[in-house]
């Protein structure tokens, strides 16, 4: 029995191209769709890559350095619901005292404590105690001092770092490890010097202290200086310098020559320098600190062989 095959007719074969056709290019469009969203999801997760890459470096510069929660708390609106009921009331009794009354008489009874501490070890126990500075609240850790008790040079900065935050001590970053080269060039370590700064926790940021914050610490630093009683005040940088001093001169005025710091009924040689973190983001000013440390040298070696130098030490 022989098999029959029958040729379709060729309208009914373009029929079935066409049908073919159709389909592919519904594929084919479904696939350039597809591709499309594929690629619109990416850009857009590109997007959000970038904003949270921008956020990230926003809170780092801000000094948020640590996650506390999973899930993000608003600050802000916890606060305004706390202050809204004490906006309600609007305590308007009498004549209220003004608000720099209360920083005043801190400020006196600070200091009135600090002058009774005998060590450092006392003052330092002490200023870990302390709650009157706000940047207290925002640090990992006091930052006291680092160096030996015994040193005859005392260098006092203006605020501790990230670095520094980390380790509790002053001037163990960048800056630092800049600072102790520049000491060994003149022939210093770090069991030679004591190192300590203007206020004694990281300020958030690393941004500049506030004057009420300096304000704040300023009693406890000078009853440290006081217990040091060193031979020699460095002051790092501009800051420094004018907070010590209590001058205006910016530090290329101050800079180069010796000063004087009142310190228990004797003037005390100040020398003032520029901040090793300034010196990290300007090198070719580097040649004015090592003048500076020169003098500083001098002035050493002159007291080490009972040489009456120019600075009086």
């Amino acid at each position: 029995m022989s098999a029959s095959f029958r040729r379709k007719p060729e309208s009914s074969a373009q029929s079935a191209n066409q049908k073919l056709d159709t389909g592919f290019r519904r594929y084919d469009d479904q696939e350039a769709s597809n591709y499309e969203y594929a690629s619109a999801d990416r850009t857009l997760m590109g997007i959000e890559q970038e904003k949270a890459r921008a956020l990230l470096d926003w809170y780092r510069a801000m000094g948020v350095d640590e996650a506390v929660g999973e899930e993000p708390f608003d600050s802000f609106a916890a606060a305004s619901l706390r202050q809204a009921p004490r906006q309600a009331p609007e305590l308007k009794m009498a004549v209220s005292p003004p608000r720099v009354a209360p920083r005043a008489a801190g400020a006196t009874s600070t200091r009135r404590i600090s002058a009774e501490v005998s060590t450092l070890l006392e003052l330092q126990e002490l200023v870990a105690r302390f709650e009157g500075c706000s940047l207290r609240r925002t640090a990992k850790s006091l930052c006291f001092a680092r160096g030996s008790e015994q040193a005859r040079i005392m260098m006092i900065g203006e605020a501790p770092g990230r670095d520094e935050d980390l380790q509790g001590k002053p001037f163990v970053g960048r800056a630092g490890q800049l600072l102790d080269r520049m000491l060994a060039a003149i022939g210093l370590s770090e069991s030679q010097v004591y190192i300590t700064n203007t206020v004694y926790w990281r300020p958030p940021g690393n941004r500049t202290p506030t004057p009420e914050e300096i304000e704040a610490c300023a009693p406890f630093l000078a009853r440290q200086i006081e217990l040091l009683s060193p031979r020699v005040l460095v002051l790092l940088g501009g800051a420094a310098a004018k907070t010590i001093l209590g001058v205006s001169e910016g530090i290329m005025r101050l800079r180069g020559k010796w000063l004087n710091y009142p310190c228990a009924g004797r003037d005390l040689p100040a020398l003032a320098t520029l901040h090793p973190a300034y010196l990290l983001r300007e090198p070719e000013r580097k040649r004015l600190a090592w003048h500076d440390l020169l003098m500083l040298k001098a002035a050493l070696a002159a007291e080490t062989t009972s040489q009456k130098p120019e600075t009086g030490i």
